[in-house]
């Protein structure tokens, strides 16, 4: 087929990948443009412009499509059909119709649940138990357009955002091949009215860590916000990022340093913290935290 690429992140990246190698032609790629990034906030461009322009590909990024210009262009192409995951842009009317076949999203949520930004921290931090991918038609709703092919995945007891990004990241790229080559066959399922939740995007007020709450609960915002923006709390005045945990045995006080093992008390139970980051620092796993600050039992995050 025919297809206009959309995609921007690292999501998107084996997407594009995977519709290369599966023998589709890609008409055109379209990202977000350049943005200032790092500490020096110099131009950087997206993961998907760094990869369609090392496959050769013509790449695009309007800054959005309110200029005829870019539309007459969209549809200039004459595509069968559009692909779009993490784009980041709202599309017209007008673009979602210019393809034969419309076009199809790829969204990392059993949907109606987690509909918008950030479906994949929102599912680790809610203790969802499964997530999974759709190929959905889109409409002019946030992702409330029909589903054509749902996928789904178990997530992990230690499973953090990073992870389970890279994995629902392949398995987009395996059900959008599927979807296109059934596609003349597949029936789109209207999504149900009951069970609708929105992701909202993260927001970095939400990550610093309150050992008030319970075990399960900080857990889940550890492994939610790992890598970004990262669950923090604070240790002899110092910020400490934490970015993969467990539920830990053992009860202690709030914030409390109950062993060796840098189990750390909650209002009830206890985590066990796996890998954290000072500032400035590289991030390391637990026992070589504990080595190199020599903390001790007893120690408090606040």
């Amino acid at each position: 087929m025919r297809v206009i690429f959309m995609g921007t992140p690292d999501f998107s990246v084996p997407v594009l990948d995977a519709l290369v190698e599966a023998g589709h032609e890609i008409a055109a790629v379209y990202c977000q443009p350049s943005r200032p990034a790092g500490r020096g906030k110099k131009e950087r461009a997206s993961p998907v412009q760094l990869r369609a322009e090392a496959l050769g590909l013509d790449v695009r990024y309007p800054v959005n499509f309110k200029d005829e210009a870019d539309m007459s262009a969209f549809a200039a192409l004459h595509a069968d059909i559009a692909v779009v995951v993490a784009y980041g842009l709202i599309l017209p009317q007008a673009l979602l119709d210019a393809p034969r076949f419309g076009c199809l999203n790829i969204h990392a949520s059993l949907l109606p649940r987690w509909r918008g930004a950030a479906p994949i921290h929102r599912a680790i931090m809610a203790g969802d138990q499964k997530t999974g991918i759709c190929v959905m038609q889109m409409d002019r709703g946030l992702d409330t357009g029909a589903v054509l092919m749902r996928r789904e995945t178990v997530i992990g007891a230690e499973e953090t955002t990073a992870s389970l990004h890279d994995r629902l990241s392949r398995i987009g790229a395996e059900a959008i091949i599927a979807a296109l080559a059934q596609l003349p066959d597949l029936t789109p399922v209207a999504q149900a009215e009951d069970g609708v939740s929105y992701a909202a995007k993260i927001d970095k007020s939400e990550a610093r860590i309150d050992w008030s709450l319970d075990a399960e609960t900080v857990d889940r915002k550890i492994r939610g916000l790992s890598p970004f923006p990262g669950a923090w709390s604070e240790l002899d005045g110092a910020r400490i990022k934490l970015l993969a945990s467990r539920l830990g045995q053992g009860e202690g006080a709030q914030g409390e340093v109950l062993d060796q093992a840098l189990t750390v008390g909650c209002a009830r139970g206890s985590v066990q913290v796996l890998r954290l980051q000072r500032a400035g620092r590289g991030a390391m796993e637990a026992d070589a935290f504990i080595r190199g600050t020599g903390l001790p039992v007893g120690a408090t995050f606040i």
